[in-house]
């Protein structure tokens, strides 16, 4: 009989880990590790884009530090890749910082707070994930907050955003299995951005969306063009695009599928989303169920695989294992980590590529930078601690992190050092990219 691992042997066998990689050396960070152009990284990224896109991506990520921040995953990737590392592999988010967690509505209509952005998900070190968050809350602090006081309350918000998660980690790992898949984190209400979030979440209904994206034409209602970041696609290029709904369908549950059957097709668009994803293919397909009021968005969203790949030679880019898709490795990864997904989560492919295919704003809300100021950012970083705890519990090992963590501060402290000079780095890297686009 094969040999299960208890949950003390798996405790031990992290604190092992330790060896391996000390928890304080998780504190360094230096530029002379690399043997790779950051600015070639991303215009390598950019191969296989939309081409008249790529100018607003550039755009985008030169509006800031932390806006280069988001775009520049590949540049991240292959840098943790070169740092000694836990060997601890869990899947991870890939693109853990503090604007990818959201407000969303949960299957059953109770609105949800959780990491909602999966493009990078892999299985990985899971120090990875804890890393690219806390450099985004020193990058959020020094955005945000007062001149005097941005060291001060970044050095908080890590400190406060590691000691959560291995709290957390370490209560999950003694829980049993079946109460750690059903563990909801409270409070969200109470913290300030949080709320802030679920306020709008509440407020970005379907019938919201219907009256903002669409307009009421002689012909019915159509997408409202927006260029360059909206427009409607030719009916040639629609009808590509409603092609691929066959394949989608066939990935949702049985029961899904119904729901999915009773509504359709009305109009097609071409979308630009996010910092990271612009000039990627991401389309807006409207339906309509019962009547005009009863508006279903989808949105086809490319997903070229994740940006970690390269440095992970065997890996599986999703909870489900194997080749194949990368929408559908992002949409295991997803269902793996949250609570609770989009019950219209699947994935298709059109021309070749792959896409992952969700709700478009069904009571979504997002974090605004501007609301991380002060104790804001403290209160939110813990919040991001627990669910990045409750995530990795749900797709890995919660004894083996619990076991190398341990109980004292070493890898808080440490994650602040290497938070901060990779925060550093990343302002480097910003000020070398709006030099070379002079």
């Amino acid at each position: 009989m094969t040999h299960i691992s208890t949950s003390q042997e798996r405790r031990a066998l992290g604190q092992a880990r330790r060896k391996q990689v000390r928890r304080q050396d998780h504190g360094h960070w230096d530029p002379k590790l690399r043997r790779h152009n950051p600015l070639a990284l991303v215009a390598e990224s950019m191969r296989g884009r939309v081409p008249s896109l790529v100018t607003l991506k550039y755009e985008r990520m030169l509006a800031s530090p932390f806006g280069f921040f988001r775009g520049a995953v590949p540049v991240m990737a292959a840098d943790l890749a070169l740092l000694p590392h836990t060997g601890i592999v869990n899947q991870i988010c890939g693109d853990a910082h503090v604007r990818n967690l959201g407000a969303f509505a949960a299957p059953d209509g109770r609105l949800l707070f959780d990491i909602n952005d999966f493009d990078e998900t892999i299985r990985a070190p899971f120090e990875w994930d804890l890393k690219r968050l806390a450099t985004s809350l020193v990058l959020a602090a020094r955005e945000t907050c007062a001149a005097s006081e941005k060291t001060k309350d970044a050095e908080k918000a890590v400190l406060k955003f590691v000691a959560r998660y291995r709290k957390l980690i370490d209560t999950l790992s003694r829980m049993p299995v079946i109460e750690v898949a059903r563990f909801q984190v409270h409070r969200l209400q109470r913290i300030s951005p949080v709320s802030n979030a679920l306020l709008k979440a509440e407020r970005s209904t379907p019938l919201h969306t219907l009256d903002t994206l669409t307009v009421d034409t002689k012909k019915g209602r159509i997408f409202r063009e927006s260029p360059p970041v909206l427009w409607r696609l030719s009916p040639q290029q629609a009808r590509t695009v409603l092609a691929s709904v066959k394949i989608y369908r066939e990935s949702l549950q049985p029961e899904r599928q119904h729901f999915l059957s009773q509504y359709r097709p009305i109009d097609v668009a071409f979308k630009v989303v996010g910092t990271g994803s612009v000039g990627l293919r991401d389309y807006l397909i409207y339906l309509e169920g019962n009547g005009t009021r009863d508006p279903l968005f989808l949105q086809v969203k490319e997903e070229p695989g994740s940006a970690y790949g390269p440095y992970l030679p065997g890996a599986a880019e999703g909870w489900g294992g194997g080749s194949g898709n990368h929408g559908r490795h992002v949409v295991n990864g997803q269902r793996a980590m949250q609570f609770q997904s989009d019950p219209f989560l699947g994935w298709t492919t059109i021309a070749n590529r792959d896409y992952l295919v969700r709700q478009l704003n069904d009571h979504k809300g997002s974090i605004e930078i501007e609301d991380l100021a002060g104790q804001g950012l403290v209160d939110y970083a813990e919040m991001c601690g627990e669910l990045l705890a409750r995530g990795h519990a749900r797709s890995g090992d919660a004894c083996l992190i619990a076991g190398y963590l341990g109980n004292g501060q070493k890898f808080g402290e440490a994650l602040v050092k290497f938070a901060e000079a990779y925060a550093d780095q990343t302002e480097l890297d910003w000020k070398a990219l709006k030099k070379s686009r002079v």
